[in-house]
């Protein structure tokens, strides 16, 4: 993909976007289709680069018809549940069709006003100085693996990988495995070791989750989502509990007790319903051991919170990811106290008019689905504050 030099004339910037996933593309889409011309600065040297890295029996948990981004569906043949490698072929043809400007192999260090304050200016890699009239951060929610600091962990003498390093089960087979961490990932990666063939696979859980069937009867668990994501919180968790008690078993004999939280309560603070891909089967049947949260680790052995002592072969940390955009926008004021953008979507900071960040936040209602509707909400409001500033594509 061709590489771009923007001109430092305040009335012909381009506006950046940074990243090449899903968010990226569908803002780079929604200006372009305004006449506005959009650079997309993508780290790796493909689109849909987290993508790629995903466990390969990934399928997304929201449907086909409600995961598209803007101007293009995804195709038919791809099923109601689309496959990993699926998402990364529409994410190149969604590049392809719509004639992005990409450019590949550049990451971002550092976003600035310019010294005249009319504009952005972007620090990249080989020492790139790029001056643009707006900015969208779209880097990814998934974007830096987390591993809590567990005590000992350097003297594990098993085999440790983060989940994001994590493919498939073949090389865990027959093998004893502790996967740490009961979110969707967790969760998946917990079904994907049974029946790859593990001996025995046993998931340390901190929180217990709210678990939701993807689908009953047909009905997608996102359509509930869409249909309840602006109702009041507190009625949406009230709601929740007879529908949990009538579609989930109660497993607490099996260590997964009903939370005592509500489901959207916690959603809200970024810990979404486990989508049951196999886990409530598993954990009935013995074939998922359900143990305590890892307080650190002993030479081979890994030390449970209720001060059991397990020595699994192998342990899988689906421990979550950071944001890490302390390094590219810290400095602006613009991230709260977790390191989160304290705005999102068409809605800039106050202090940093024109800049914007989207794919940052986990809705119940899918987070391609909201991506895709932000993206035209930011190219509305980058539009709307950049009027002859923007740079705009030829004819």
């Amino acid at each position: 993909m061709a590489d771009s030099t923007p001109s430092p004339s305040p009335s012909d910037r381009p506006v950046y976007v940074v990243g090449g996933g899903p968010a990226g593309l569908s803002v780079a889409y929604a200006l372009r289709a305004r006449g506005i011309r959009a650079v997309v600065l993508e780290k790796s040297d493909q689109v849909g680069a987290a993508w790629r890295r995903h466990y390969d029996r990934l399928h997304l948990h929201t449907t086909r018809r409600l995961s598209a981004l803007p101007g293009l569906p995804i195709p038919r043949r791809f099923g109601r549940w689309v496959a990993r490698d699926d998402v990364v072929r529409y994410l190149e043809k969604y590049a392809e069709v719509h004639e992005l400007e990409i450019v590949t192999g550049v990451e971002v260090s550092r976003i600035e006003r310019t010294p005249d304050g009319t504009g952005w200016l972007l620090h990249a890699t080989g020492g790139r100085e790029l001056t643009g009239a707006a900015v969208v951060v779209a880097t990814g929610y998934n974007h830096t693996p987390y591993v809590p600091e567990w005590p000992g962990l350097g003297q594990y003498t098993g085999d440790f990988v983060h989940a994001g390093d994590y493919r498939n089960p073949e090389p865990y087979a027959g093998r004893d495995v502790l996967v740490v961490g009961v979110g969707n990932t967790g969760a998946e990666i917990a079904v994907d070791l049974v029946e790859g063939g593990a001996s025995r696979v046993r998931l340390s859980v901190r929180t217990t989750p709210h678990i939701v069937r993807r689908s009953t009867a047909g009905w997608a668990a996102q359509y509930t989502g869409v249909l309840v994501r602006r109702l009041p919180v507190g009625l949406v968790d009230r709601l929740a509990r007879p529908m949990a008690k009538l579609s989930v078993p109660d497993l607490s004999a099996q260590g997964l007790p009903r939370p005592d939280t509500g489901l959207y309560s916690r959603a809200k603070d970024g810990a979404i319903p486990v989508q049951d891909v196999g886990l409530i089967d598993a954990v009935r049947k013995g074939k998922v051991e359900v143990v305590a949260a890892v307080d650190g680790f002993e030479g081979g052995k890994v030390v449970l919170a209720d001060g059991t002592l397990v020595s699994p072969e192998a342990v899988v940390a689906a421990t979550g990811y950071v944001r890490a955009l302390e390094g590219l926008v810290g400095h602006l004021g613009v991230l709260d106290e977790r390191g989160r953008p304290v705005a999102h979507g068409a809605r800039a900071p106050q202090q940093a008019p024109g800049l914007h960040f989207t794919g940052f936040t986990t809705p119940i209602s899918g987070t391609l689905r909201e991506v895709a509707m932000d993206a035209e909400k930011i190219a509305k409001a980058i539009v709307r504050a950049g009027g002859d500033s923007l740079s705009r594509l030829p004819g």
